[in-house]
């Protein structure tokens, strides 16, 4: 049987039959984040932020400008260091662990504001997110192929540099650049900001494509409704703290969520 790009050998995840126009994948990583403390120097953003992600699950989490929800995908993904609490992914303990380390062990980071490099192609940006994991280096061309299925449009701009992409088209570029290092964990930060509800809908249809085909999401969005509707999970951050949790259709349903960001 051919294996797609996220079909990581040797892992002991269960398999399923692939159908036509679907890569095989294993199950997602377990993320845990354990009472963690971070910052920016002697400002102290994060208190208290524990979260769990489940092997394959989609969770979000929500709250209030300067809650604290970005530091902590960047504490995750090791931009920021910790300084107090502990990370696990996969079972291994990377709170103090370098981002290059990090991404070798399967975690994907698509950052708010996208961070492209404006004076290269598509593909070049793409490409450049398999070169950090020598097996994504090898399946290089066929994650490729599976970012373009995900988003057509990229393979029509791939030689077009992406400092000319319309907003949207950037942003699918960030996540498929995340993509081509064959994550088994993807954190997200913000991938609806500034997009039209047209483009806001193509890329959370690529992340709920991605969740079901066994890679486990992280997500923080300011777009809260959409968020909890897909997420099985979500956290309400405020002050750097975690201070509700529950599934997302219950938090959805919750009146002070609702209230506090939902204007309802």
């Amino acid at each position: 049987m051919q294996r797609g790009p996220w079909d990581h050998t040797g892992t002991a995840a269960a398999r399923r039959p692939a159908r036509r126009g679907e890569i095989m994948t294993p199950a997602g990583q377990e993320l845990v984040i354990e009472n963690l403390a971070a910052g920016y120097g002697k400002v102290q953003v994060l208190w208290d932020v524990s979260v769990r992600v489940e092997p394959g699950e989609f969770v979000a989490m929500i709250g209030a400008n300067g809650a604290g929800k970005t530091t902590t995908l960047r504490s995750v993904s090791g931009v920021v260091r910790p300084t107090g609490g502990s990370i696990r992914l996969g079972g291994q303990d990377i709170t103090h662990s370098t981002p290059s380390q990090i991404v070798g062990m399967g975690l994907g980071h698509v950052p708010e504001g996208r961070e492209l490099f404006a004076l290269m192609t598509v593909r070049e940006n793409l490409e450049l997110g398999a070169a950090m994991r020598p097996e994504a280096r090898s399946r290089q061309a066929q994650t490729l192929e599976h970012v373009y299925s995900l988003f057509p449009r990229l393979a029509e701009r791939a030689g077009q540099l992406a400092g000319t992409l319309s907003g949207g088209e950037q942003q699918m570029v960030a996540v498929g650049r995340a993509l081509m290092g064959l994550p088994s964990v993807l954190v997200v930060d913000e991938p609806s900001l500034g997009l039209s509800p047209l483009m806001t809908q193509t890329v959370f249809g690529a992340l709920k494509a991605v969740n079901a085909e066994g890679v486990s999401v992280l997500l923080v969005e300011q777009n809260v409704g959409l968020s909890l509707k897909l997420a099985g999970r979500a956290y309400v951050l405020e002050n750097g703290a975690v201070v509700k949790e529950g599934t997302g259709a219950a938090l959805l349903a919750d009146p002070g969520v609702r209230e506090a960001y939902l204007a309802l």
